[in-house]
């Protein structure tokens, strides 16, 4: 190998590392903006999406994942909007399956409100995915309908039941909503704990115009853990997903319950993902504007020298961690972007 060749293979290949240290391991790629669901807290009712000829091919998505997998990362997680409504996703999974295969990549996932897993579950199990996280924030179908304005909650729970059957893994996540389902969460985790399942809490997020505001919506969760300490014993664990949840363990049940807190206590001390739209833009922190188009570098060449440049160059521009605030003066969110767009 000569010199110039050395030095390509050195700079596609050397670990992204930020400006504060951390290496970045896990990419969450959107792979469309669109979703069989309009949770009142992710998106408008009347949501206007991305025209379909501003996404990017399956094909370029998965060059562009596998970019990131040939600087490090070791983790993938395909969310939405609902990933499963993306025509033909899963020749996306089952190309970028060839990863696991290789062992260049540890883990392939997704994120799904499970409307449509009892559909792609067995596929997913045999592309080599081994869990899935599903959203479900009540089990009462009549909020479900209100939470989400037109959901059936019993796709849903079919489509738990087939990942289940498939042998996948399941964790719930559960966005914390005042006056909603605040009091269900006991019950939501006896559930979740009952079938083998983990339950992540998560705090409501300030991210795009959802048409009203957040005030009313959100909880912290360290008010809802006091409640729950009352009745059950949790203790701290010690467990790492690569995610920004932090664990504890259920006494009573057996299970394990996580805390998502972007408002209470942030997650960004061991940040080691960046996201990627559904349009080929790297934002590498949830809580902050920044964009990096790598659309342009990547249908420039056929090779991926210059996105590989640009990558690097988004990565050290990393934030050290975002500051979430609901605006309580003018009600707005700190961030712009909808959560769906944003990928997870």
């Amino acid at each position: 190998m000569n010199v110039s060749t050395q030095a390509h293979s050195d700079t596609l290949f050397r670990p992204m590392t930020d400006p504060f240290g951390r290496t970045i391991r896990y990419l969450r790629v959107s792979v469309t903006d669109r979703c069989d669901l309009r949770c009142f807290y992710c998106m408008s009712e009347d949501m206007t999406f991305l025209p379909k000829a501003d996404l990017l091919t399956l094909e370029e998505l998965d060059r562009l994942c596998s970019a990131f997998v040939a600087k490090g990362v070791r983790k993938i997680r395909l969310t939405g909007g609902e990933p499963l409504v993306r025509r033909n996703v899963m020749g996306l999974v089952r190309s970028l399956s060839r990863h696991l295969s290789t062992g260049a990549l540890d883990e392939l996932t997704l994120t799904t409100n499970g409307s449509q897993l009892a559909r792609f579950a067995q596929e997913l199990a045999d592309c080599g995915v081994r869990r899935v996280n599903v959203s479900l924030d009540t089990l009462d179908a009549a909020k479900f309908r209100a939470i989400t304005r037109w959901g059936d909650i019993d796709k849903v729970l079919a489509g738990i039941e087939a990942a289940r059957s498939a042998g996948l893994a399941v964790k719930i996540n559960a966005v914390a909503l005042k006056n909603m389902n605040e009091d269900e969460i006991p019950a939501l985790m006896e559930w979740a704990h009952g079938k083998g399942m983990g339950l992540t809490l998560i705090e409501v997020m300030p991210m795009g115009d959802i048409g009203e505001g957040r005030i009313d919506q959100y909880v912290p969760l360290s008010l809802l853990r006091a409640r729950l300490e009352k009745h059950y014993t949790l203790t701290d664990l010690a467990d790492d997903t690569g995610g920004p949840a932090r664990y504890v363990g259920v006494a009573e049940t057996g299970g394990k319950l996580g805390f998502i807190t972007p408002m209470t206590h942030n997650f960004c001390e061991s940040c080691n993902r960046v996201r990627i739209t559904c349009t080929g833009t790297l934002h590498t922190c949830l809580g902050h504007e920044d964009a990096s188009d790598l659309r342009r570098p990547l249908r420039a060449s056929d090779d991926n020298d210059l996105l590989s440049a640009a990558i690097d160059r988004a990565i050290g521009l990393k934030p050290k961690g975002h500051d979430f605030i609901i605006d309580r003066r003018h009600n707005r969110p700190s961030v712009s972007r909808h959560m769906s767009v944003t990928g997870g």
